[in-house]
Protein backbone atom coordinates (compact mmCIF):
# COMPACT_ATOMS: atom_id res chain seq x y z
CA UNK A 1 0.00 0.00 0.00
CA UNK A 2 1.56 3.38 -0.93
CA UNK A 3 0.61 6.92 0.82
CA UNK A 4 -0.93 9.69 -0.94
CA UNK A 5 -0.60 13.49 0.49
CA UNK A 6 -3.88 15.22 0.02
CA UNK A 7 -3.26 18.40 -1.55
CA UNK A 8 -4.35 22.27 -1.24
CA UNK A 9 -7.39 21.52 -3.79
CA UNK A 10 -8.09 18.58 -2.12
CA UNK A 11 -6.32 16.39 -5.19
CA UNK A 12 -4.18 13.33 -4.78
CA UNK A 13 -1.60 11.38 -6.54
CA UNK A 14 -2.97 7.88 -7.59
CA UNK A 15 0.31 5.63 -6.83
CA UNK A 16 1.33 4.49 -10.27
CA UNK A 17 0.77 0.73 -9.11
CA UNK A 18 -2.68 1.62 -8.31
CA UNK A 19 -3.66 3.46 -11.48
CA UNK A 20 -1.36 0.74 -14.18
CA UNK A 21 -3.63 -1.69 -12.45
CA UNK A 22 -6.92 -0.27 -13.00
CA UNK A 23 -5.75 1.27 -16.23
CA UNK A 24 -6.63 4.67 -15.22
CA UNK A 25 -4.77 7.14 -18.21
CA UNK A 26 -4.69 11.33 -17.55
CA UNK A 27 -8.08 12.21 -18.24
CA UNK A 28 -9.86 9.77 -17.71
CA UNK A 29 -12.80 10.28 -15.38
CA UNK A 30 -12.91 9.16 -11.59
CA UNK A 31 -16.16 7.84 -9.97
CA UNK A 32 -15.44 8.58 -5.85
CA UNK A 33 -18.09 6.87 -4.16
CA UNK A 34 -18.24 7.07 -0.15
CA UNK A 35 -17.43 4.22 1.84
CA UNK A 36 -17.60 3.28 5.22
CA UNK A 37 -13.94 2.44 5.04
CA UNK A 38 -12.70 5.19 2.74
CA UNK A 39 -13.29 6.51 -0.42
CA UNK A 40 -13.61 4.08 -3.52
CA UNK A 41 -12.26 5.42 -6.84
CA UNK A 42 -13.74 3.42 -10.03
CA UNK A 43 -13.00 4.28 -13.75
CA UNK A 44 -15.92 6.00 -15.90
CA UNK A 45 -16.76 6.30 -19.69
CA UNK A 46 -18.74 8.75 -20.79
CA UNK A 47 -20.73 7.64 -23.95
CA UNK A 48 -22.92 10.03 -25.61
CA UNK A 49 -26.79 9.16 -26.79
CA UNK A 50 -27.63 8.02 -30.35
CA UNK A 51 -31.02 9.00 -31.26
CA UNK A 52 -31.01 6.20 -33.99
CA UNK A 53 -29.49 3.53 -31.52
CA UNK A 54 -32.06 4.37 -28.86
CA UNK A 55 -34.62 3.64 -31.61
CA UNK A 56 -32.75 0.50 -32.77
CA UNK A 57 -32.78 -0.95 -28.98
CA UNK A 58 -36.76 0.20 -28.52
CA UNK A 59 -37.65 -1.65 -31.83
CA UNK A 60 -35.29 -4.88 -30.22
CA UNK A 61 -36.99 -4.84 -26.93
CA UNK A 62 -40.15 -4.85 -28.58
CA UNK A 63 -39.48 -7.84 -30.52
CA UNK A 64 -38.09 -9.83 -27.56
CA UNK A 65 -41.59 -9.44 -25.86
CA UNK A 66 -43.34 -10.04 -28.41
CA UNK A 67 -41.89 -13.56 -28.83
CA UNK A 68 -40.15 -12.56 -32.05
CA UNK A 69 -36.66 -14.44 -30.68
CA UNK A 70 -34.36 -17.37 -31.50
CA UNK A 71 -33.51 -19.57 -27.93
CA UNK A 72 -31.91 -19.59 -25.59
CA UNK A 73 -30.07 -22.38 -26.86
CA UNK A 74 -28.01 -25.03 -24.76
CA UNK A 75 -25.11 -24.40 -27.20
CA UNK A 76 -23.21 -22.54 -30.07
CA UNK A 77 -24.08 -25.69 -32.53
CA UNK A 78 -27.50 -25.18 -31.27
CA UNK A 79 -27.37 -21.71 -32.02
CA UNK A 80 -26.14 -22.28 -35.43
CA UNK A 81 -28.12 -24.86 -36.67
CA UNK A 82 -31.66 -22.79 -35.71
CA UNK A 83 -30.34 -19.30 -37.45
CA UNK A 84 -29.72 -21.69 -40.11
CA UNK A 85 -33.05 -23.28 -40.39
CA UNK A 86 -34.54 -19.30 -40.11
CA UNK A 87 -32.63 -17.99 -42.76
CA UNK A 88 -33.99 -21.14 -44.79
CA UNK A 89 -37.69 -20.48 -44.02
CA UNK A 90 -37.15 -16.70 -44.64
CA UNK A 91 -35.71 -17.84 -47.76
CA UNK A 92 -38.32 -20.12 -49.08
CA UNK A 93 -40.94 -16.86 -47.68
CA UNK A 94 -39.11 -14.97 -50.29
CA UNK A 95 -39.07 -16.94 -53.83
CA UNK A 96 -42.95 -17.49 -53.53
Amino acid sequence: MALTKVGPKFQVTIPKAARTAAGIKVGDLIDATPTNGGILLRPKLVVDRDPELEKQLEASEAAVKAGRVLGPFSSAGAAIKAVGAYARRAHRTVRR
